[in-house]
């Protein structure tokens, strides 16, 4: 997962994990930076067809070289069957030549059909309507956060009659209700082309006590560790997002090397103890996990701040020092060199100074939360750049190259923007939530493709859904 950018004004942003997180190809290797029920495995479900037939194809991205692998899943020979539903005349979009600017720069949204959006009609908008549903209570609430995204009066419109919509929605009548409410956006921007990673929450064997293999501690946020925001950074190094507060001012929280060394011995924050350090990295990076106890249950854990020091890519540091070859990194390849010699692993790893701390969620806890306490969805969620998107916003997602394991179509999902990263940067970056377990680690892993996101911008107009027509009688 993505890491928090610091505190983005709500509590729940705390959540996506500080400036580690980010899938974990990307984030271990360095590549990309700029800069979370029941037991066993939840991943990606299943991909259907949807019933209603429409032309799709993709649409040409400005200074971007066509990709034979962006033609996939057309159906140029489908009608366009019209979904019941009454709605508003639509104006010009009011969005058109918006000028979205985030930390890395500045983009532009150009209206599009939806069918322009490669896969539209075969994706299942139910499910869709459902992720999005699932955080407009925290939109409603004014807990979305700043940015120069869709807005916000517009998105709490949708969001107001996303929530008041009958119990018995079918994929039919969610398609015609993102279709009435939002009108499709191309982001316009010159950097590179968009990148797609993924994560995961992974499943860790642990203890609530010190005993035999598990003697490495899983710490609590510190009382004394507090986020430095403007006007703060007074005598501290500027890259510092988390400092420890002292009678005499902000200090510099200790390392990753320190905490190593026991500075934060005696001092009682010991959460849960695992098996070996890398475990902890690992579960660092992800920035959630659920713990496998001995009894055999489960405690789910999740990010609570971290120390404030700069990422270092462990990743980078092993290929610039020849330990492992650039065209074989990857998650596996790094955990299975760190666990082959776990002194040498110690010292890697503690070339990377941040450091994260977690908090136990409720045994009733569905998933792992993302940045505004809205439990992630599998294959639904996303990691943005909040400087772009705002939270809770719809964000259609296409991979050209994409494929998922043992399907036939690239990967075209409408997504709700759940969640943040410090290392997921730039109008067209995101990072896709795959679930929980080996299976979902595995999906995520191999997610690194270049993708175009499209913002759903809302359209605040009136929508009555009405009865589909009835089948017709077989002959």
């Amino acid at each position: 997962m993505g890491f928090v950018l610091g505190e983005i004004g709500t509590a729940g942003l705390r959540a996506r994990r500080a400036a580690m997180v980010v899938s974990a190809v990307c984030i271990f290797s360095g590549l990309s930076m700029a800069p979370a029920g029941a037991e066993g495995s939840s991943t990606l479900p299943g991909w259907t067809t949807h019933a209603v037939p429409a032309t799709t194809g993709s649409i040409e991205m400005p200074k971007r070289p066509s990709s034979p692998d962006h033609e996939r899943g057309r159906r140029p020979d489908a009608k366009r069957q019209s979904v019941p539903v009454k709605r508003e005349s639509k104006p010009a979009s009011a969005s058109a030549g918006k000028v979205l600017r985030g930390r890395t720069g500045r983009a532009t949204l150009e209206p599009v059909t939806f069918g322009d959006l490669p896969g539209w009609a075969d994706d299942d908008h139910l499910a869709a309507l459902k992720a999005f549903q699932a955080s407009c209570p925290q939109v409603v609430a004014g807990k979305a956060g700043r940015s120069t995204g869709s807005d916000a009066a517009a998105l709490v419109a949708a969001c107001t009659t996303a929530l008041a919509l009958p119990s018995k929605m079918t994929r039919v009548t969610a398609r015609a209700f993102f279709e009435s409410q939002f009108r499709p956006h191309r982001i316009v921007h010159s950097g590179s082309e968009g990148l797609l990673t993924g994560y995961y929450e992974p499943v860790i064997e642990g203890s609530r006590v010190r005993q035999g293999r598990f003697q490495t501690p899983l710490f609590k946020r510190p009382a004394d560790l507090v986020s430095v925001g403007p006007g703060m950074r007074a005598g501290l190094d500027s890259r510092l997002t988390h400092a420890r507060q002292t009678s005499a001012g902000l200090a510099p929280f200790a390392t990753r090397a320190e905490i190593d060394a026991g500075a934060l011995s005696g001092k009682d924050l010991e959460l849960l103890y695992l098996a070996n350090p890398v475990d902890i990295y690992f579960l660092q990076i992800q920035g959630a996990g659920r713990i496998r106890l001995q009894d055999g249950t489960f405690v789910r854990v999740q990010y609570d701040g971290k120390n404030g020091h700069p990422y270092t890519s462990i990743g980078r540091y092993l290929i610039d020092k020849g330990l492992l070859a650039a065209d074989k990194m990857s998650m596996g390849a790094i955990g299975r060199w760190l666990k082959a010699d776990l002194a040498r692993a110690r010292e890697v790893m503690n070339q990377n100074a941040s450091y994260v701390f977690f908090r136990e969620m409720p045994a009733d806890a569905r998933g792992p939360h993302g940045a505004f306490d809205v439990a992630l969805i599998a294959g639904r969620s996303l990691a943005i750049d909040p400087s772009f998107h705002r939270l809770g916003s719809l964000i259609y997602v296409s991979g050209p190259s994409l494929m998922p394991k043992g399907k036939t179509r690239p990967f075209n999902h409408l997504m709700v923007a759940h969640d943040v990263g410090g290392a997921i940067k730039g109008a067209e970056r995101a990072d896709i939530y795959f679930g929980t377990g080996d299976s979902a680690a595995s999906q995520a892993g191999g997610v690194r493709h270049r993708g175009h996101l499209f913002d759903l911008v809302p359209n605040v107009s009136r929508f009555e859904p009405v009865a589909e027509p009835p089948a017709p009688k077989k002959q």
